[in-house]
């Protein structure tokens, strides 16, 4: 049920959220809500979970006109096993939230939820596209480049990957890298041990072989082989890598980071004089705790099904909500799943031309 249905309008303005499963439950969303609603005049919403709970919120912000309630009762809890949440199905503010892209009521859908139930439920809601074999997670990483971040996928969709799924993934995340970040053509790196053609596992070898071949169709540069270290820098836009491998370098970032802040904090609290020059470079810190603020780049973009579904961090304040819905609005108003599944399309067949015996002795390997 609705508590108002919204006025006529393009889909691509409307974003579907679902307000529970966060950690920090339905004011924190609605506050985000608020916060993006105020800058974008034209973005319309539909939320999902008890209305009940939502009605005030959204009233206490003043936002009711411009935001639907759907109606769910039940919600997937972060402890929820992806398919203990599957099977409560349409019941939940989650399933509630996919089935309104689903329908094309709403371009993108956005949640703070379980990783794997939103996974799990948008695979099989909203099926794949057409020569994805494995959906990846893409998540914005800080780095020296002008626009400020580099893409990396996958960050923890599946841990395995093979020679196939990587040339699919330098595909989605080059698309994500112009429609996100309006990287005319994006630098493509495949991460590995090392720089050296003869260096990594016999899939690496491969899909080196086949993303450089799919360069000129897929409308990216590939540079080659990449580094961890090269994952902050300008020498790379878009990095490749197995679910595995992504998801350990995400949470090793992340938690460098969050020590580097405590040790910098620390330091310059420690004496009267730290704190005084801390006070006189107040303005250079404020400009650095902006860049690194992870707020700033909240939301891991599910890529390879045929609408676009973003998971917003679990903890995410109002400021990381919004910064997610922000990033839902931008792909929604460029038509992402569309170009995404379009650029896939047309690369896809050139696989089936690369040469999967060099480097590698597994019979039968996959080409399609």
């Amino acid at each position: 049920m609705d508590n108002a249905p919204l006025p006529a309008t393009n889909a691509s303005n409307v974003l579907s959220v679902d307000a529970m499963g966060g950690d920090k439950g339905p004011a924190t969303v609605v506050a985000g809500l608020s916060k993006f609603l105020g800058k974008n005049p034209d973005a319309q919403v539909i939320l999902h979970g008890p209305e009940s709970e939502l009605a005030p919120l959204l009233a206490k912000h003043k936002i009711t006109g411009r935001v639907a309630i759907h109606d769910a009762a039940e919600v997937v809890k972060m402890t929820d096993k992806p398919k203990d949440a599957f099977r409560k199905g349409a019941a939940t503010s989650m399933w509630s939230a996919i089935a309104a892209v689903r329908s094309g009521d709403a371009s993108v859908c956005v949640s703070c939820g379980n990783t794997g139930a939103l996974m799990l439920m948008s695979t099989i809601r909203l099926r794949k596209t057409d020569g994805v074999n494995r959906p990846a997670i893409a998540c914005l990483w800080p780095s020296r480049n002008p626009a400020g971040f580099n893409v990396m996928l996958d960050a923890g969709a599946d841990i395995s990957a093979d020679q196939d799924d990587l040339l699919t993934y330098a595909l989605m995340g080059a698309s994500y890298a112009r429609n996100g970040l309006d990287i005319a053509r994006p630098r493509v790196g495949l991460l590995n041990v090392g720089t050296e053609d003869h260096k990594g596992r016999a899939e690496l070898k491969v899909a080196h072989e086949m993303i450089a071949a799919a360069a000129d169709a897929g409308g990216f540069d590939y540079i080659g082989f990449v580094e961890g270290g090269d994952l902050p820098t300008d020498k790379v836009d878009v990095i490749v890598t197995d679910g595995f491998t992504g998801n350990v370098a995400l949470k090793t970032g992340e938690g460098t980071a969050s020590l580097i802040g405590d040790l910098l904090r620390e330091s310059l609290l420690k004496t009267p004089l730290s704190m005084l020059g801390a006070l006189l470079a107040r303005g250079s810190l404020k400009r650095l705790q902006k860049r690194i603020d992870p707020r700033r780049v909240n939301g891991g973009v599910f890529l390879g099904l045929n609408q676009t579904v973003i998971k917003s961090h679990g903890s995410s304040d109002a400021t990381g909500v919004a910064a997610a819905l922000h990033l839902a609005y931008r792909l929604a108003q460029n038509g992402f799943s569309e170009k995404l599944a379009a650029r896939v399309a047309s690369v896809a067949a050139l696989a089936q031309d690369v040469p999967h015996d060099a480097g590698t002795d597994k019979p039968g390997t996959k080409t399609g």
